[in-house]
């Protein structure tokens, strides 16, 4: 039986782990922190508990596929909760639009505020379907191991056809003529750490899981995600070390060889998967004359993607205004792009996200809403690794926009890029890896296996398919039936 360390217990090294598991590998996975999950990660406050990392969840069968492959029933391990209008914006003068997968409310309020982009919506949902199940049969599903991979024609011509060249704002400008429409829309983008106004437009794709398919919540918090996958792996007999630091990979005639821990481990493989930031740790586990095609300085050019400045609140009231989702935007979106990315700046008006789970299970919070609050964030650069007190700011903004929190909150928690970076081993703190501002960049990630060492393969958000939760989870499926094929 082969021997496969997965490094990172995030969930596209859960996701790898398991189907290597079924697939009959023998599987450690080595984590360097207390948790499995990745950002993925519960934190309680008083009696509040909270999900650091993906809040909004899509694409439910991508994690059920994962259990259902070994022949197990996702139901026993996590329940999903479609949530109806999930998202509310706040224009910065007050005017409210609810997102939901009911194509009839949408154009409902669309009429009133929106009139041609009630008209067009129908269009608009027909476009970015077909996105979508372009990304989904073209791009998804597939894994990049070499340069000939991407050279496939079949690739080229399905890459033409997802409006490469045309930025995602412009592509809502077509179908929508309120600014506050787009700039609701636009917000995709940061999804992907990117910005509206140079990221491609085939990212349109995430309004068809938002506003066709729909927006989940898992049931218990989504961090059961995480702690079902581990449920599972154990059962199939991963062995999970938690608390267990990797501090390098030893290669030997271009192969992995073993992996050794910070604690004096050392364990022997035939197949290496890192799930551990690649653009951090293959630099950091393996010595640059063994990665000639990834070199210090590669790997320092990538464009990183925004980062998150976060306050977790326990609060003792709910208030009605919110949803299990809202946002309120700022008043100059493109200003606050620009600060990000041009100035690796925070900006001094900033669009503000709020997840409150305790809106739809009140257990999560029995004294009131349990606030994950999220403002962009510039990644870390050695003239801002230590970040502003922007928790202030925040409370003014959102007290400014008629939403009063200072004064209810029971106890607090800020996390900020600097914590991300050290927390998680993120690339500058970025919550994606690289953006997905340049094209290359956005279509030609780094691939899922190193150039130069045989048997090491990546998953998670540096790598392909991109970031967000299913997408890692993909990226463990795709990697694990790549090492099945290469082994047989």
């Amino acid at each position: 039986m082969k021997n496969v360390v997965v490094i990172g217990g995030g969930l596209g090294g859960l996701s790898a782990a398991i189907s290597l598991a079924t697939k009959g590998y023998h599987v450690t996975l080595l984590e360097k922190n207390n948790h499995l999950g990745g950002k993925l990660m519960p934190v309680q406050l008083g009696e509040a508990s909270f999900d650091f990392g993906p809040n909004t969840i899509t694409m439910p069968d991508v994690f059920k596929e994962v259990i259902s492959q070994t022949g197990e029933n996702p139901d026993s391990y996590v329940e999903f909760i479609k949530l109806n209008s999930h998202t509310r914006n706040f224009s910065p003068d007050g005017a409210v639009f609810d997102f939901s997968s009911d194509q009839e409310k949408m154009v409902e309020q669309l009429a009133t505020i929106d009139p041609v982009g009630a008209k067009n919506y129908p269009a608009y949902l027909e476009e970015v379907t077909r996105l979508y199940k372009m990304g989904e049969s073209q791009f998804f599903r597939r894994t990049f191991t070499s340069t000939g991979d991407y050279l496939s024609p079949g690739l080229g011509y399905s890459f033409s056809k997802v409006r490469p060249l045309q930025s995602l704002h412009r592509f809502h400008r077509k179908y929508f003529t309120n600014p506050f429409v787009i700039q609701a829309l636009d917000r995709y983008a940061t999804y992907i750490g990117s910005s509206p106004y140079v990221s491609p437009a085939t990212f349109g794709l995430i309004a068809y899981l938002e506003l066709v398919e729909g927006v989940y919540y898992t049931k218990g918090g989504n961090t059961k995600i995480a702690e079902g996958f581990e449920k599972l792996a154990r059962k199939l007999g991963v062995k999970i070390h938690t608390n267990c630091k990797v501090t390098s990979i030893e290669v030997k005639n271009k192969q992995a060889v073993s992996v050794s821990t910070e604690d004096g481990e050392k364990y022997p493989a035939d197949t290496v998967v890192m799930n551990a930031d690649l653009l951090v740790a293959y630099p950091e586990l393996i010595k640059e004359v063994d990665r000639p095609h990834f070199s210090d300085k590669k790997a320092a050019k990538f464009e990183p993607s925004i980062s998150a400045y976060v306050v977790l609140a326990e609060m003792n009231k709910r208030h009605t205004e919110l949803l299990h989702h809202t946002v309120y935007f700022s008043s100059d979106y493109k200003q606050e792009f620009n600060s990000l990315f041009q100035d690796k700046a925070y900006a001094n008006d900033p669009t503000i996200y709020l997840s409150n789970s305790s809106f739809t299970e009140k257990e999560k919070s029995p004294n009131g809403d349990n606030l994950f609050i999220l403002v962009n964030a510039p990644a870390t650069s050695p003239h801002n690794e230590n970040a502003i007190d922007y928790k202030e700011l925040i409370y003014e903004t959102l007290a400014k926009r008629g939403l009063s929190l200072k004064e209810n909150v029971l106890a607090e928690k800020v996390i900020t890029p600097k914590d991300i970076k050290t927390s998680f081993g993120a690339f500058r703190g970025a919550l994606y890896g690289m953006a997905s501002n340049r094209k290359t960049d956005a279509f030609f990630r780094p691939r899922n296996k190193s150039a130069d060492i045989a048997n090491l393969y990546f998953v998670g958000g540096s790598t392909h398919p991109g970031g967000g939760s299913p997408m890692v989870t993909l990226s463990g499926l795709n990697v694990a039936n790549a090492i099945s094929k290469a082994n047989k």
